[in-house]
């Protein structure tokens, strides 16, 4: 043990240090305890119930809890966030992917929280606000009735893939590290915004009710843009993929349009990262479109960092 701490960095002892502050404040749930307040959908997959003062009504988280979680009562466990798309909902990485088998045998905790219908986790002009539900809320949740350590990483697809760049951006120290696969990671290069407006759009709400008008409402969206919140990546492991698209060919375009849109924006946040002195660990690919049968992919070769951060096994 002596040893592993001395392997941490400070910021991460601190972060453990309030996870379990606030574990000791609000006390820790037993199994009994967290069987009534949370579905069971799986061997160890939970569906939880926030009640989130930031959304103002409450909101769904799924975990993913380690094996033999009851067995270890005093274990605390790191946490892997991952964060769904536009258009999806919280089940989606269950639904899309292996990821309940994937961490069979490794001691963490997955969770996947709500970011509502547009996927993208921000601050809204209404008030209504999902980066807090998910970097503060959340983990206060997993802390105080999952034994979750304070050390935290974060993964993302699409918008979710925009969340993880963000949040960890503009809360530096919070997250271990922060991946994104396909994620919009320069909201003002040229076209994004029509893509946000229009995933905006899609769910009957005013374009403007997430940023506003963006030429004049220009600083708000700078204020929660990856790229332009780039500084504040310094110090955390990053993992960016993106494909190039494809266009033509049979059955619907739209993925293949719709990845090849963000390319320039993904490069222009990477390049931005490169200029400031920053590591990121890319990978630009030729083709592929914006859906899962990439991202699955992504997220396996970014695995390793992920697990790194996380202290768990590879």
């Amino acid at each position: 043990m002596p040893d592993r701490i001395s392997r941490m960095s400070r910021r991460t002892v601190a972060k453990a240090a309030t996870a379990a502050g606030l574990a000791a404040l609000f006390g820790t749930a037993t199994g009994v305890d967290r069987a009534r307040a949370a579905t069971q959908v799986g061997p160890r997959t939970f569906d939880v119930s926030v009640a989130s003062a930031a959304l103002r009504r409450s909101a769904p988280v799924r975990l993913i809890l380690p094996a033999g979680f009851d067995a270890a009562p005093a274990r605390t466990y790191p946490v892997l966030c991952l964060l769904h798309g536009a258009h999806d909902d919280y089940t989606s990485w269950t639904r899309e992917t292996d990821i309940e088998a994937f961490t069979e045998g490794r001691d963490l905790i997955v969770a996947m929280p709500d970011a509502g219908p547009t996927g993208i986790p921000s601050v809204w002009r209404d008030g209504v606000d999902y980066e807090t539900f998910q970097v503060t809320e959340v983990p206060a949740l997993l802390a105080r009735d999952y034994r979750a350590s304070g050390v935290m990483a974060v993964a993302g697809v699409s918008t979710g893939g925009y969340g993880a760049m963000a949040h960890a951006a503009r809360h530096p120290g919070v997250f271990a590290a922060a991946a994104s696969y396909s994620g919009v990671l320069d909201t003002t290069a040229p076209g994004v915004p029509a893509i946000v407006d229009a995933i905006v759009a899609r769910e009957n709400l005013p374009a403007a009710s997430l940023w506003g008008h963006p030429v004049l409402n220009l600083l708000t969206w700078r204020d929660f843009n990856p790229r332009a919140r780039a500084e504040g990546l310094r110090g955390t492991p990053l993992y960016v993929s993106q494909g190039s698209g494809l266009l033509g060919g049979g059955g619907d375009p739209l993925p293949g349009v719709l990845e090849s849109a963000l390319w320039p924006s993904a490069h222009g946040f990477t390049d931005a990262l490169a200029r400031l002195g920053i590591s990121v660990d890319s990978h630009f690919y030729a083709g592929g479109g914006h859906d899962w049968a990439y991202w699955k992919g992504e997220f396996a070769r970014s695995w390793p960092m992920l697990a790194r951060a996380l202290g768990v096994p590879e």
